[in-house]
């Protein structure tokens, strides 16, 4: 036989693991890499703010936060309470995928933190007693005296990072797929809702008994220039009031010694978001407000110096040219169920005098009540006495 026919040798075979220990040992480590490089992807997943928009709820609060000065900030940098740490322990995958069923509808219930944000989430980055603040305008706020009686960073900073969205009622029974960037900057547009305003600090102060004149929160008297005018109180209040009744409110307000409600304006981003149509209630003016806040009533109700005993002779002349001038103190048709502070114009007038109700009169009477001197302190004798002896 030629050497090319011979046979050549038998090749040895390929390598094998020769102890299957070893190869078990070595796939556990492979899948215990890969299991922790999924677990850590999942664990930093869930710990980001992101997920949060995959909560078609948690819309309004996401893009709040977004347009926030605090967007940098992680959610669960604030919101340290072990439910939401909980959430990281789940898989990235799942939670998405659970979050994507949990609603498919345009409203749910609102949702609600089981506690506040703590002090100590705020101090991680702040500190109150060595940062320098910056409010504006004249206004004092000492916020280490603040921390040093207990006042916590939520109870004035509630609207930071959401703009009071939820008390604003745009979350509850809104149309949550209107919610995007556009309306998350213009939600928190508005400052008023971001920073803490004067009700927040006047709330705290009467709640807690501290001083709540001007000069305890601000440097300057706080009193505007056109108050300062010697006309102001006789004849330009009202005209100032009737331009920009919002105005006056936000200090007169709290000068009342009842809640004055019904004057503020429901917000256009509101009415936008609402799914039902708003109903506007009825607007209210600034002589409904006179008689709605004491402060106001309390001057309204007495006899002006300009009403002498010649008043009653030129008055009629007076009312002609603007009766709802007057009206701002003689509430002669009792709108709403307020009753006049003083004489009705039906007192005096025959006409309108028909079928007076004594239980509307703003001093009271007895059944068989007679007219008396008292009587004409506000009465004209002269138009009375014609009809009413003594």
């Amino acid at each position: 036989m030629d050497e090319e026919q011979k046979e050549l040798p038998e090749m040895p075979a390929p390598p094998r693991f020769r102890y299957k220990g070893f190869k078990f040992l070595t796939l556990t480590l492979f899948f215990l890499a890969l299991f922790f490089f999924l677990g850590f992807s999942g664990l930093e997943a869930t710990s980001s703010s992101k997920v949060c928009s995959s909560c078609h709820e948690m819309k309004p609060e996401y893009y709040t936060w977004k347009a926030s000065a605090h967007s940098e900030v992680e959610c669960t940098s604030c919101h340290t309470d072990t439910v939401y740490k909980d959430l990281a322990k789940d898989k990235a995958g799942e939670l998405v995928e659970k979050l994507k069923k949990q609603s498919s509808g345009t409203s749910a219930a609102p949702i609600r933190m089981p506690n506040e944000i703590k002090d100590s989430a705020c101090e991680s980055c702040h500190n109150v007693y060595t940062r320098e603040f910056t409010p504006s305008g004249d206004i004092i706020i000492p916020h280490d005296k603040h921390k040093n009686k207990g006042v916590e960073c939520v109870q004035c900073h509630s609207g930071v990072a959401h703009g009071k969205v939820a008390d604003r009622k745009m979350t509850f029974l809104t149309d949550l797929d209107k919610w995007d960037s556009k309306i998350g900057k213009a939600a928190m547009a508005d400052i008023k809702f971001i920073r803490p305003d004067m009700d927040t600090c006047m709330e705290c102060h009467k709640a807690r008994k501290v001083s709540t004149e001007c000069k305890t929160c601000h440097t300057t008297g706080m009193v505007p220039k056109n108050h300062k005018k010697a006309d102001f109180s006789t004849k330009t209040h009202g005209k100032l009031a009737a331009k920009d009744l919002q105005k006056c409110n936000q200090c007169h307000k709290d000068m009342s010694a009842v809640p004055v409600e019904g004057y503020d304006d429901v917000p256009t981003l509101t009415k936008y978001l609402n799914k039902d149509t708003v109903t506007d209630q009825k607007k209210k003016s600034h002589y409904d407000y006179a008689k709605d806040n004491t402060f106001c009533k309390d001057c309204h109700s007495k006899r002006p110096a300009s009403h002498t005993q010649r008043w009653m002779m030129d008055h009629g002349n007076q009312s002609a040219k603007d009766k709802q001038q007057c009206l701002a103190c003689h509430n002669y048709q009792a709108a709403g169920g307020v009753k006049t502070t003083m004489v009705a114009c039906s007192s005096c007038h025959p006409a309108m005098h028909k079928g007076f109700d004594k239980e509307r009169h703003p001093v009271p009477l007895s059944a068989n009540q007679q007219v008396t001197d008292f009587c004409y302190t506000c009465h004209v004798k002269r138009t009375c006495s014609a009809c009413h002896k003594q």
